[in-house]
């Protein structure tokens, strides 16, 4: 039996609130949203990388380039 007088035992855990019988550490409060943050940022790249391809693919040289492949791949022979 432990004395009244004794100090508590140090706690082993790196995360506190883990052995603390919390069902969610509270570290994880803080990166709650990193997830969205990421998603939001990944959006925005695909979408301007997409406005970049657009601009790109709209030109005359390019367009002619891409109808001349073309033409060049459907033609038999």
């Amino acid at each position: 039996m432990k004395p009244a007088d004794a100090p508590a035992a140090p706690n082993p855990s790196p995360h506190p609130s883990l052995s603390s019988g919390s069902a969610v550490p509270a570290w994880t409060d803080r990166e709650a949203g990193m997830a969205t943050a990421e998603y939001a940022i990944a959006t925005l790249a695909a979408v301007a990388f997409a406005g970049l391809l657009a601009v790109v693919l709209g030109s005359d040289e390019v367009r002619s380039m891409l109808v001349s492949l073309i033409r060049s791949a459907l033609t038999l022979g």
